[in-house]
């Protein structure tokens, strides 16, 4: 078994993926998955029970972060969310895993969820943190509060929100950790850990690709077309699924992730964890781990 991650790069059709593995080889396979603004430091406080529990643990830095790069130099810089999911799919056909588990934080979330619509042969089983299924669409209808607290987003639609993304990027996400955790306060050593992931030739186009073309803004991938059509054609979840979300979540309220049961077609389960942020694996591993674990446990079973 290893015990400290070992770090990894894998070839895809698209990307050099880099990548951290720990755990016993033979073991079940999970894939962690972070979000925006963050990286595979995000499961530091996660991934040892998952490898006690005997799960073959991957945790990949998602196209544009720390050491994962685009083959092609001339390759569109997308950040959309179907090419995250793509890529993750890509990543266990490289490793030539067959069936696999995802748990996926933020943007990590959303590729799990695509992943596990497309590829249900694949995805045994999807745990998403922090945002809700079905709320990708351009034209959904936001209540006022949620979109006081997409603020980010409708500023990176702007040239001075590209330039802060690009020239200051630092000041820009650590102010947003601050205050997408509720009662705790992730240390500096922990973001500057992480931020450094954020300096890629790749990170602010992919960045601001990915929430403008969520809107509309920016022209879409055209690789990513047909897994698209796929998705609005039947968007329902064929994948036993837990949804994890802290109760005091300022960024995605977790109004955003109520009834969705009809999108599934499989188990699914939604917990609501009392007073925590955005980041619930850094901010309450215990309480994460406790519907978690389980969950894990079950769909192997």
């Amino acid at each position: 078994m290893t015990q400290a991650p070992t770090p990894r790069t894998i070839l895809t059709a698209s990307l050099d993926i880099a990548f951290e593995e720990s755990g016993p080889t033979n073991g079940v396979p999970v894939i962690l998955l972070h979000g925006w603004p963050d990286d595979v430091r995000t499961w530091d406080r996660i991934a040892p029970a998952l490898r006690a529990a005997g799960f073959r643990v991957l945790v990949p830095f998602l196209r544009g972060f720390g050491g994962t790069r685009f083959r092609d130099p001339g390759a569109m810089r997308s950040g959309q969310l179907s090419a995250l999911a793509r890529d993750v799919l890509d990543f266990a056909d490289a490793l030539r895993i067959g069936r696999f588990a995802i748990v996926g934080h933020d943007w990590g979330a959303r590729a799990a969820y695509i992943a596990a619509c497309v590829a249900p042969d694949r995805v045994a089983a999807c745990a998403a943190l922090s945002v809700g299924w079905g709320t990708n669409d351009a034209d959904q209808v936001l209540p006022l509060p949620q979109a006081r607290n997409y603020w980010y987003h409708w500023l990176m639609a702007l040239p001075r929100g590209e330039a802060l993304v690009r020239d200051d990027r630092r000041a820009f996400t650590r102010y947003i950790w601050s205050i997408w955790t509720a009662a705790w306060t992730i240390p500096d050593a922990a973001f500057d850990a992480t931020a450094a992931a954020f300096d890629t030739p790749d990170w602010t186009d992919v960045v601001l690709h990915s929430y403008r073309a969520r809107w509309g803004l920016a022209a879409p991938d055209p690789t990513c077309a047909a897994l698209e059509a796929r998705v609005r054609a039947a968007p329902t979840i064929h994948v036993p699924t837990l949804m994890l979300h802290g109760g005091s979540d300022p960024c995605n309220a977790p109004v955003t992730s109520e009834g969705k049961d009809a999108l599934f077609g499989a188990a699914y389960e939604r917990h609501i964890l009392p007073h925590v942020g955005h980041f619930p694996q850094r901010e309450a591993p215990d309480a994460l781990l406790r519907p978690l674990l389980p969950f894990l446990l079950r769909s192997f079973a």
